[in-house]
């Protein structure tokens, strides 16, 4: 526990103090023009600051580009207690502690505490919990010694108080004895100077103990703010926790359905290469029918030679029947060959048909994919947007 007499505070001094003097610099001497000769440091620290944003209340703003120089600061001529901080040519932070302020750490490395004189709350993040215990314990000890500091100074007005009452009290019988003692000349001259001076202690002694209750009853006021304010950050923060876990699961339903939309663009790619076959055959069976074409047109050319030769001479006749038999045969293969035609014909529509159906279905396809594709670069934005605000 800090205490106010001199040895003691000496005796934290040299067990608290880092090797880091707080001497105001030639370079820079505005920056520690508000320090008292006799106010030195008591523990310092590294961290960096941050201070809440004034407009929201909920948002940290840093005070400080890296880690600064954090200590605590006991005045012995005003036995009083400040956190300070200095960066360059900037005080970040000066924080007079009083026994209503309360540290508390909000997370392992990061710690807060509202200073309702300064209208802001200060926060301070750790390199690791170590230091931010450390911190907090000092913390807590200086505030039970600005509390031990405040009793004391209390315990000395109302001492003066009732030591200025039992003065009152014993001036009627002095004046008494002047009076009965006395001439009327005597009696002013030594009994009006002390009453105005009892009266003019006991008027300011009123003062102060009035401005004392209504400066407590509004650092009640401001710490009960700024514990709500706190309360709604909590809130905050944990819905944003929540908000996150969300978009976590529905980037994960997203994930699996755009494997299953690549599964399908593979089965799809596997029926397009059925396509693919199935024009190769068509190909292939217009080739076979034009070269059943070009066989029935060499049939109907030997055909007509037959008949010519069967006409010009009549003594054939024989050979004519075995001819007209060779015809008959060659129409039946001619009609054998329509036929035939007739189905590669057939075969060739349906074809022709499950392609461009197949088509459509790939086009429909294609389109869903691209919804898909665009709400997952909408759902990326929306996850970027939420990690710059967090």
């Amino acid at each position: 526990m800090l205490g106010v007499p001199c040895s003691r505070q000496k005796q934290v001094q040299t067990s608290h103090v880092t090797p880091w003097h707080v001497t105001p610099s030639i370079t820079e001497p505005a920056a520690w023009a508000f320090l008292s000769p006799k106010e030195q440091p008591i523990f310092t620290t590294r961290a960096h600051v941050f201070q809440i944003d004034p407009s929201t209340k909920k948002n940290w703003v840093p005070a400080s580009k890296q880690a600064v120089t954090v200590s605590y600061f006991y005045d012995v001529t005003r036995n009083s207690y400040r956190i300070i901080s200095v960066d360059g040519a900037k005080v970040i932070i000066n924080s007079t502690i009083t026994p209503n302020m309360t540290f508390t750490k909000t997370s392992q490395k990061f710690g807060q505490w509202a200073d309702s004189r300064a209208n802001t709350v200060f926060g301070l993040g750790f390199s690791s919990e170590q230091q931010l215990t450390k911190f907090a314990e000092k913390f807590q000890e200086v505030k039970e010694a600005a509390r031990l500091a405040r009793d004391k100074s209390q315990e000395k007005i109302e001492t003066s108080s009732n030591h200025s009452q039992e003065s009152g009290c014993e001036t009627p019988s002095s004046t008494q004895a002047s009076s009965v003692n006395g001439t009327d000349d005597e009696k002013a001259s030594h009994a009006s100077p002390a009453d105005t001076h009892l009266k003019s202690e006991n008027d300011k002694l009123k003062i102060a103990l009035t401005q004392s209750a209504a400066n407590v009853k509004k650092w009640e006021i401001e710490l009960q703010t700024l514990r709500e304010s706190n309360a709604r950050l909590t809130t905050a923060l944990q819905e944003s926790a929540a908000s996150v876990e969300q978009w976590k699961r529905q980037f994960s339903i997203c994930r699996d359905e755009n494997d299953r939309l690549r599964s399908k663009i593979e089965q799809l790619e596997d029926q397009c290469g059925e396509i693919n076959r199935e024009k190769e055959k068509n190909t292939e069976l217009k080739s076979r029918i034009e070269q059943l074409e070009s066989e029935l047109r060499e049939k109907e050319t030997e055909l007509k030679d037959l008949r010519k030769q069967s006409e010009i001479i009549p003594q054939l006749m024989s050979e004519c029947e075995y001819v007209s038999e060779k015809l008959e045969a060659a129409e039946r293969d001619n009609q054998n060959l329509e036929d035939k035609v007739r189905s590669l014909k057939t075969d060739i529509e349906e074809s022709k048909y499950r392609q461009r159906h197949l088509k459509g279905e790939l086009k429909s396809f294609l389109e869903v994919l691209d919804g898909k594709i665009d709400d997952l670069h909408d759902f990326r934005r929306g996850l970027s947007k939420l990690g710059a605000d967090n």
